[in-house]
């Protein structure tokens, strides 16, 4: 064989496996089997008549298994900010945060999961959403898609404080709405 050949072979081979190395470098969503945060966004929006707030933290932690479709995930109840110190105060003990200080969901996603791309994928969630040491059966609708970094979930859903034997605060007739708006929003990257 003479050396152009040669050298060419070579030179083919050698981008061939550069090439193959490049493709296990690149993450592919469905060769990681769960993905994890512990700086997702969660809010709750109530109102008072002629008023409403919303209460946020940073502080949410989650993850997602694929293999088994498990979505945990949960938020310390002391890191809910509204932006007014008196209100952050009578929410704690509303929620009675020194004896039941996280709100959690447990469940599995009952959607099928594949493919999941960069388009925002419709999914269900069937599980136990706990605050204030009362489990509820709960069924949360969201998005999952693939980012860079992994996968972003979106969700919302409405509680209603009496389902968790928690009693609307208020001021003489005003009372908070027993119904919550919850959100969250958070990108969970390979674990």
């Amino acid at each position: 064989m003479n050396t152009k050949k040669l050298m060419n072979k070579k030179r083919y081979m050698l981008s061939g496996f550069l090439f193959a190395l490049f493709l296990l470098t690149i993450p592919i969503l469905g060769s990681a089997q769960s993905y994890m945060t512990e700086s997702g966004h969660v809010e709750f929006d109530s109102s008072v008549p002629l008023h409403s707030f919303t209460g946020v933290s940073d502080h949410l932690v989650g993850k997602i298994t694929l293999q088994d479709s498990i979505a945990d995930f949960y938020v310390d109840i002391n890191t809910l900010k509204t932006g007014i110190g008196k209100r952050d105060n009578d929410m704690m003990r509303t929620l009675e945060a020194h004896k039941y200080p996280f709100a959690e969901f447990y469940g599995k996603i009952v959607s099928d999961l594949k493919p999941i791309t960069a388009q925002p994928k419709e999914v269900t969630v069937e599980g136990e959403f706990t605050v204030h040491g009362v489990s509820k059966q709960t069924t949360i609708t969201g998005t999952l898609k693939k980012v860079p970094e992994g996968i972003h979930v979106e969700a919302s859903w409405t509680l209603n404080m009496k389902d968790y034997n928690i009693k609307p605060p208020g001021i003489l007739f005003y009372r908070v709405s027993e119904k919550i708006d919850v959100s969250i929003a958070a990108t969970l990257i390979p674990n």
